[in-house]
């Protein structure tokens, strides 16, 4: 009984051993979405740009990219220049700005440029949460049909562009 109540705590801590030790090899950015093969989610809000104006779910026309950002989010400033040389090459970005100040995300675009065709403020968070969204930046590639086809976790740039979301982007455009 003695030697049983030695053992148990060094089981236990193999057991927990393994899975950490399995947790280093994960990939972080491969968070599953409920929402692969579904519609992106029925929302009407404003316009970063034009508060007057609402931005409704009809209004994202596929095959685009859907990116969640926001000005305090730093790996959004890292993905930036790469979504506004995307978006010289023709590919359709529209932007959620993430519980976020308006004031912060005008002052941004002005600064930095602006990749989006249209950006809708969601600074409840409502959208995001409805996206499944754990943090900024996420993108979301939708179809024509408006259905969400892939989500990404993380910074955009050139190599995940080149390797991972251009083939589904033109897969999507060539349909």
């Amino acid at each position: 009984m003695k030697r049983l109540m030695l053992l148990l705590p060094l089981a236990l801590f193999l057991v927990v051993a393994v899975f950490l030790y399995r947790g280093l090899f994960l990939d972080p950015s491969a968070l599953p979405s409920a929402l692969i093969g579904k519609p992106l989610p029925e929302f009407t809000l404003p316009s970063v740009e034009d508060e007057q104006r609402s931005i409704r779910t009809a209004d994202f026309k596929g095959p685009a990219l859907v990116n969640v950002w926001a000005t305090w989010c730093v790996a959004c400033k890292v993905e930036h220049p790469v979504l506004n040389r995307l978006a010289e090459q023709g590919v359709t970005i529209y932007g959620i700005d993430y519980k976020d100040v308006n004031a912060d995300a005008i002052q941004w675009l002005r600064e930095f440029h602006d990749p989006y065709q249209l950006n809708v403020r969601d600074e409840s968070g409502s959208l995001g949460m409805d996206l499944g969204v754990y943090g900024a930046p996420e993108t979301f590639l939708i179809d024509r049909q408006g259905i969400i086809r892939h989500k990404f976790v993380g910074v955009i740039d050139e190599r995940v562009w080149r390797e991972q979301l251009a083939p589904l982007y033109q897969q999507l455009v060539d349909e």
